[in-house]
């Protein structure tokens, strides 16, 4: 095994915008293993839209990602060397490992996974944090009944695309929201949802109306800014709204909200979640999707970039909407990492 390892640091916050200029990639001597921790060798990292919050120093609901540390994320790899009682070498694990090749851990957040069930990098989406934020938004916000609307924007995505599946299997008619017509197809013929508008399409609101003629009973919102304007406008009265994620003002854009009213009018449920502030729905919810999965009842994309030195510009692919279905870097390449 090599003695070295590559890691991503990030080493200046954005200025507005984020770039490459604010990471660096760092080759690093292994020390020796420490008692009660674990050596494992990445095989995935993941790459998520609630990263480019935390490049900002400002408050939210977790703490900046701090300068001059790795960068800080998920992913799955094998544990290749053990000081832990756990863990043993050849073990399968899932954790917050950062943005680097091999990574040292006391055994805390980390959990092992069965790759003879259900694909190594699945567990970074739709079996792992994107496939349970689904579920939560799903199952205990929108709560859907059989025959009601579920619109899911950003359908295409790790999140949407699980959340819509859910949404599908409960007997309701989903409409998905994506960019450009080939998502919009993924959408449709991949994870069968009923329809699917390209919100770039400057008839967009008229899309909205013909897909929704019994208008939205809930909202599964990734995105924000006018996609979620026009959505408010289609509400119908106790219609649920689950906040996920905002990405378009990720990046410091406004986001006007012109239908506001439609809360109040239609007395509307809105509410925001962080999936880490649930721990109580995991292990239901990763049962149900690991089964889901594994049976081929709820179907995913992954796109790959390849090599530990691709990270980043993975991660701005994701934030100016280039990937399809889950993100993900697969650091060994050609059997190296």
């Amino acid at each position: 095994m090599t003695d070295l390892k590559n890691q991503w640091l990030f080493v200046k916050r954005p200025d507005p915008q984020a770039d490459s200029s604010c990471f660096r990639l760092v080759e690093t001597a292994l020390e020796p293993l420490v008692d009660g921790h674990i050596r494992v060798r990445l095989h995935y990292l993941s790459v998520d839209p609630y990263m480019r919050g935390r490049l900002d120093d400002v408050r939210s609901y977790a703490p900046p990602q701090p300068l001059g540390q790795v960068m800080e994320g998920g992913g799955v790899g094998e544990v290749v060397e053990s000081r832990h009682p756990k863990f043993k070498v050849g073990d399968k694990v899932l954790g917050y490992f950062g943005w680097q090749t091999i990574a040292d851990s006391d055994g805390r957040g980390v959990r092992r996974v069965d790759d003879s069930i259900v694909r190594l990098p699945a567990y970074l989406g739709a079996v792992g944090m994107p496939g349970v934020t689904a579920w939560y938004g799903i199952n205990k916000v929108i709560e859907p009944r059989e025959g009601e609307t579920i619109v899911v924007s950003a359908a295409s995505g790790a999140v949407g695309s699980v959340a819509g599946q859910l949404a599908k299997a409960k007997g309701c008619r989903v409409i998905g929201i994506a960019g450009g017509p080939d998502k919009c197809r993924m959408v449709t013929e991949g994870y069968s949802f009923d329809d699917c508008i390209d919100y770039r399409a400057p008839d967009f609101a008229e899309q909205l109306r013909a897909a929704t003629p019994d208008r939205i009973d809930g909202l599964f919102e990734n995105v924000g800014g006018r996609i979620l304007d026009q959505s408010l406008s289609r509400m119908n009265a106790l219609g649920r709204i689950a906040v996920c994620g905002l990405i378009s003002g990720y990046s410091g854009e406004s986001i006007p909200i012109n239908n506001f009213r439609s809360i109040l009018i239609n007395r509307l449920k809105v509410q925001g979640f962080i999936i880490s502030e649930q721990p109580g729905i995991w292990a239901e919810a990763l049962a149900e999707l690991a089964e889901g999965v594994a049976t081929q009842r709820i179907r995913y994309h992954e796109s790959i970039a390849e090599g530990i030195e691709s990270t980043p510009e993975a991660f701005f692919g994701l934030l100016s909407g280039r990937n399809i279905g889950k993100q993900i870097v697969r650091v060994i390449r050609d059997g190296n990492i």
